[in-house]
């Protein structure tokens, strides 16, 4: 028989469609100064750097650790704001699962994004979400969120505590196989010239 986890007595969370859950236990934002390297246009990046400084906020995730170890679970919501950098939508780091085979659910609260997904081994899908709408993440699927809307891109999530998050992998393969793009009043996926495949 296990050791039970030590936890705190349940209670309640309120998680508010604008970003956010009421006692969360950790809070991490990025600023516009941190998304160097992330976006393809360096250029556009920089302009806007220029433009409004590097510490202007641009996501931030809000997560309740009640437990940790094997077995536990980190709730939490990513709460991305609009914009664009040259053709890319804002979007958020990205990453694959320290473990990879960790799963992970996003559902959307607010706002329309969509959720990019790809495969060491090359697969990829475009995920889009809207309020109501979510996307069960599976383990080995390196994933990214992206802002195609106006407003605040929030979603709530959920994943393995022991988890953890592998940033590095995107910025290695040159980014990801695909860019989200504006298209017209829309979005699309193209091709990004400068991805040159993951390592597994």
């Amino acid at each position: 028989m296990s050791t039970p986890l030590s936890v705190d007595i349940p209670t309640a969370m309120t998680i508010s469609a604008q970003g956010g859950i009421d006692g969360h236990s950790r809070r991490y934002e990025k600023v516009l100064g941190d998304m160097s390297g992330v976006y393809r246009d360096e250029a556009a990046w920089q302009a806007a750097v220029t433009e409004r400084g590097d510490s202007e906020l641009v996501y931030w995730v809000d997560d309740q650790r009640y437990q940790e170890g094997p077995g536990a679970l980190i709730v939490g919501t990513s709460t991305l704001l609009p914009g664009c950098y040259g053709d890319e939508f804002a979007l958020t780091r990205g990453h694959l699962h320290a473990i990879a085979d960790r799963a992970e659910l996003y559902h959307c609260l607010s706002g329309h994004g969509v959720m990019l997904l790809e495969t060491v081994d090359g697969q990829s899908a475009a995920i889009e979400l809207t309020p109501g709408k979510a996307v069960n993440v599976p383990g080995h699927w390196i994933h990214r969120s992206v802002n195609v809307g106006d407003e605040p891109f929030v979603t709530l999530f959920c994943y393995a505590a022991d988890a953890g998050q592998n940033y590095d992998i995107i910025a290695n393969a040159g980014g990801m196989k695909n860019l989200v793009v504006v298209d017209g009043d829309g979005w699309a996926l193209t091709p990004n010239p400068d991805h040159t495949g993951y390592s597994a």
